[in-house]
């Protein structure tokens, strides 16, 4: 059996529909940012080690429940919308085919096609409805009525990776250190891990996209740890 040109296989290209890695990646980095942002601040307030896990645990709890849920719900919400425009446009077949199908042509002319054979094709297309909706949709809305993403999918990716990125400051404390620098060294460690991966499916240098993420972090850090600080003095927590 031999193989067939890249061109033909249908697998050769990522997903980019937004379906699980979309979720997972902005899940995981939240979760890193948050909780190194997090722990930094209460950390430099001056709390003691079981109050940074109780904190940090909290935050892990909360923000990967609330990344599921935000995520279900923008996506069940992105696809009714598209939905309802795709009701729209087979209402607009229906009733008005031939302008429908003078559209199509003139916007594949407007790309380059000859006229002749954009009208054509065109009108050759409205004599199947669902496949001229399926076009139509992709041409004028472009997206694929019949590749929308799960929420599900979605929400479960976000929670679970919300978690695993959270968790990672935290692994330190739990294993019964107690330094609030090496638990800090250790998220900065997981933002630079995470974004290298991530460039394995952006075509980004490793390193580049790592330092891109650890530098975030890092000032998402520094700013929540300046204002532990000053609070945790102000407050007598120092």
């Amino acid at each position: 059996m031999t193989d067939t040109p890249a061109a033909l296989r249908e697998a050769h290209h990522a997903d980019v529909s937004g379906g699980w890695l979309r979720p997972a990646v902005f899940g995981a980095m939240d979760g890193l940012v948050t909780n190194i942002a997090l722990i930094a601040g209460v950390g430099g307030g001056g709390v003691s080690p079981r109050s940074i896990v109780l904190t940090g645990t909290a935050g892990l709890v909360a923000g990967a429940i609330s990344m599921g849920l935000g995520e279900y719900t923008s996506v069940r919400s992105a696809n009714e919308q598209v939905a309802a425009e795709v009701a729209k446009e087979r209402r607009e077949l229906e009733r008005h085919p031939e302008a429908e199908a003078r559209e199509l042509a003139q916007a594949w002319v407007a790309r380059g096609l000859p006229e002749k054979l954009a009208h054509e094709v065109a009108t050759t297309l409205a004599r199947n409805p669902e496949e001229a909706l399926r076009v139509h949709v992709r041409e004028e809305l472009g997206v694929d009525p019949d590749e929308q993403p799960s929420p599900w999918a979605a929400a479960i990716s976000s929670f679970l990776f919300f978690s695993v990125g959270a968790l990672v400051p935290l692994l330190t404390y739990l294993l019964g250190f107690t330094s609030l620098w090496l638990a800090l060294g250790v998220g900065g460690v997981g933002l630079f891990v995470a974004g290298a991966v991530v460039a394995r499916f952006t075509n980004r240098p490793w390193w580049s996209s790592g330092t891109r993420q650890l530098l975030l972090g890092v000032a998402a850090a520094a700013a929540t740890y300046l204002v532990g600080r000053l609070i945790g003095v102000q407050g007598g927590l120092g």
